[in-house]
């Protein structure tokens, strides 16, 4: 597979993780976060075990292991996004949640012990600042909730850097359903702590997590893995500030929530922070031919 490629499977996840934000508010109208992260990724472990149960008969320790991890780091990306977005302001979690853009390539430079080039520099703090346009309507302060969203925006970051260097080959499959069962478990867990469980009431609600099960936990993160095996881990966390850019065009769009000239800055600054470094990499191939 080509980084071209792998870059735009990665840009569909981040559409249905942009998307996220509209079938969370239908979902939710009758439960909790942690029940609704119980349920979508219950859905997404059902749907891919079904769908590729026999990748699942030659389990062994290491599959398992591995699973294991990435569902505890996802349910802790979930755990810090929804208590954060719960105790602040939703255009600071937003944000905050985004800042991910931005420890990506930290962490790369303190594993590697060397700094990110130039133009990763440029455009990680291009995209910070799209995102602060995009997103910081409402104010900013640091408060609890904040913390929580850092702390979301921190484990997601980690979940790239460990998706990377973990080894995975031809097992990626039943290690990321074992992660789908790991988060579903954790999130219900959780659920039965804080909130009442139920059920979606209406076929609006089932159908919203039945699409947050089917596309953005059971394609987003199985997909995610696979194209991150051709590209970077830096890219990835650029293309992953695209989610609020799509959450916004979509509200725009299905919502009829009008976008500022603010907002429209921000994203004119993310798609340049996105796809500026890939536009300077066809050029120079070009040169070079």
């Amino acid at each position: 597979m080509s980084s071209t490629k792998a870059e735009f499977l990665m840009l569909t996840v981040t559409f249905w993780w942009g998307a996220s934000y509209l079938l969370m508010k239908e979902a939710m109208h009758g439960m909790g976060p942690f029940n609704l992260m119980a349920l979508r990724f219950g859905v997404a472990f059902v749907v891919m075990t079904v769908c590729f149960f026999h990748r699942l008969r030659h389990l062994n320790r290491e599959i398992v292991l591995k699973g294991l991890l990435f569902g505890v780091i996802l349910y802790f990306v979930f755990f810090g996004m929804i208590s954060g977005t719960n105790l602040t302001t939703a255009s600071a979690a937003a944000f905050l949640t985004s800042t991910a853009v931005i420890l990506v390539p930290v962490m790369e430079s303190v594993l590697h012990r060397a700094l990110p080039s130039r133009l990763t520099v440029l455009s990680t703090l291009t995209a910070l600042i799209g995102l602060y346009f995009l997103t910081v309507t409402e104010g900013f302060s640091m408060d609890a909730g904040s913390l929580f969203c850092l702390m979301g925006a921190f484990f997601y970051a980690l979940y790239i850097v460990v998706v990377d260097r973990v080894h995975m080959g031809d097992t990626v499959v039943p290690v990321m359903i074992i992660q789908l069962g790991v988060t579903s478990l954790l999130g219900l867990v959780t659920c039965l702590l804080a909130e009442d469980p139920a059920l979606p009431h209406g076929s609006y609600e089932w159908g919203a997590v039945l699409a947050l099960g089917f596309f953005c936990s059971a394609y987003g993160f199985v997909v995610q893995p696979i194209a991150q095996r051709y590209t970077t881990p830096e890219k990835i966390g650029l293309i992953f500030s695209m989610e609020p850019v799509f959450g916004a065009l979509l509200s725009y769009l299905f919502l009829n929530e009008i976008l500022t000239g603010r907002e429209y800055l921000g994203i004119v600054l993310i798609f340049t922070a996105v796809l500026g470094p890939r536009l300077l990499h066809l050029r120079r191939v070009k040169r070079n031919l």
